[in-house]
């Protein structure tokens, strides 16, 4: 007889690992991220177990969003995630009327009385752990750092959560408007609040006792207060458990099959020698053949430069543009002879006045006595907020910004293409006037914000996660709709173990 069992949940963006006894009592239990290396970390965490326990022989069961090809490879018993979750619950706290759910990419809302009726967000991962995510790295802090910010709120403004992208063109004028980061944190909370109760409930009262589960409401105290105060519950209707990151994983070690055992080392070892997946997702050809197809594309695209000068050097008047973006500010100062003197690449971090004032502090240090600025204009989604600040003489329109520039280089454009922080932009240019405009309006998917949360959410810097993608081997098949719909794919290309230069170049593709 087995006395003890083995429960992993593979999440979407985490792997927890619970071992208990017969009695239900906790042996051992961690929780970590797996940066799409689901493999190597569970691996990791049965080395912890191994170190810990020694080679207990267990009754090993995979529940999650991500376990189920994994299950398969490693003949070890696969429970669905709300039936693991509801045996936990029914076990820790049976007085529960309604229990919340709140993972990596997944929400689930499970009520209890009268039967069993489970709500689980679909293809949308809007209002889960990603999305805080996303909405974290647009105020330049972490999950954690929105929960401290959110401690000392003032103000809670509407942002929508149905996904990261209206998210996102909700939030973005707010931070340029100068709204503070408690404010904002707690809006995205209550966002995420909204979007549960709207989106998975649909009117059905969330009444009783409420059960808090998940990552994100275990570690975020200040989220699920939010909940808390939404829902109008009392101390005593409020059941957080002390492990309820880990009850998915908990509920599966509960539906062990005693008679399906193995070694914790036996796993361990699985794991490290890698395990081969079969592809689901369609792969295509890599960016580039070789490295000398890459010096090529490098080559044919270093022909077209601009004319740069330096400004500690320059004499005579000049000209400032400053282009405050959805994510990043840039500051140039252009000579008369349209040289470029001195340009300023930096992301707003949330305020993008700052960030202007720093490149003029920079510009005021370097420049000549005899150098005059004569004329400044502002652009971009900050445009009026930098005219004001700073008093410069113009504000213009961002696609007329870009228009004059491409005829200063190319007379005869009639097409521009600009990718920017959270919008993309296709100008049509017609009788040297700009005659058309197309541009994504509530979706950001293939924008810079967005590849750069997929690298951060991957534990990558943008520029390492644009370099790992050029000799990828076998590129993902994203699509190119919605940033929700690739998230379920690389979801599920992670299931199959692609790598994350696999993603990054699959991302290149969807763009």
């Amino acid at each position: 007889m087995i006395n003890n069992m083995l429960g992993i949940d593979i999440g979407s963006t985490t792997v927890k690992i619970v071992i208990i006894n017969k009695d239900g009592e906790i042996l051992f239990s961690d929780y970590e991220r797996h940066f799409a290396n689901i493999q190597e970390t569970l691996a990791g965490l049965m080395k912890k177990a191994l170190d810990a326990l020694g080679d207990l022989k267990v009754a090993p069961v995979i529940t999650g969003s991500g376990g189920l090809t994994i299950s398969k490879h490693m003949g070890v018993p696969f429970v669905q995630e709300v039936i693991a979750v509801s045996t936990a619950l029914q076990d820790y706290a049976p007085q529960t009327d309604v229990a919340i759910e709140l993972g990596g990419e997944d929400a689930k809302i499970i009520y209890f009385t009268n039967g069993i009726d489970q709500r689980m967000n679909g293809i949308c991962a809007g209002g889960t752990g990603s999305f805080i995510d996303q909405m974290a790295s647009l105020l330049n802090t972490d999950a954690a750092g929105l929960n401290e910010y959110a401690k000392s709120y003032q103000i809670i403004y509407p942002i929508a959560a149905r996904c990261g992208v209206f998210a996102k063109s909700d939030i973005q004028p707010l931070i340029n408007e100068g709204a503070t980061k408690p404010d904002l944190s707690i809006s995205v909370f209550q966002a995420v609040v909204n979007q549960t109760i709207s989106g998975l409930a649909c009117g059905k009262p969330i009444r009783g006792n409420v059960a808090f589960l998940g990552g994100p409401l275990h570690f975020l105290t200040e989220l699920k207060k939010a909940f808390i105060r939404t829902l109008k519950l009392s101390d005593d209707q409020v059941i957080a458990p002390e492990h309820s990151h880990l009850f998915a994983a908990i509920g599966a070690a509960m539906n062990a099959n005693p008679e399906i055992t193995t070694d914790i080392s036996s796993l361990h070892d699985k794991l490290s020698h890698g395990i081969k997946m079969d592809f689901e997702v369609n792969r295509m050809e890599p960016l580039f053949a070789d490295e000398a197809d890459y010096e090529a594309f490098k080559e044919r695209h270093a022909k077209h430069t601009v004319k740069k000068g330096n400004l500690a050097e320059y004499e005579g008047n000049c000209f400032l543009g400053i282009d405050a973006g959805s994510t990043t500010t840039k500051v140039a100062i252009v000579g008369e002879d349209g040289s470029l003197l001195y340009s300023f690449y930096s992301n707003n971090n949330g305020s993008p006045l700052k960030t202007a004032i720093r490149s003029l502090k920079e510009i005021y240090e370097i420049l000549p006595k005899n150098v005059k600025i004569v004329r400044s204009c502002s652009t971009g989604y900050g445009e009026a907020l930098i005219k004001a600040a700073l008093v410069l003489d113009e504000g213009e329109v961002e696609t007329v910004a870009h228009y004059h520039a491409a005829a200063f280089f190319e007379p005869d454009v009639d097409c521009i293409l600009d990718i920017g922080g959270q919008d993309m932009k296709c100008i049509k240019i017609k009788n040297n006037t700009v005659d058309n405009v197309l541009l994504n309006e509530a979706c950001s998917s293939g924008c810079g914000s967005f590849i750069e949360t997929f690298a951060k959410s991957l534990n990558y810097e943008i520029e390492d996660f644009a370099k790992v993608a050029l000799f990828a081997k076998n590129p993902i098949d994203l699509g190119s709709r919605c940033t929700v719909f690739m998230n379920s794919k690389v979801k599920q290309a992670q299931k199959e173990g692609a790598t994350v230069a696999d993603i990054s170049s699959g991302l290149a593709y969807s763009v």
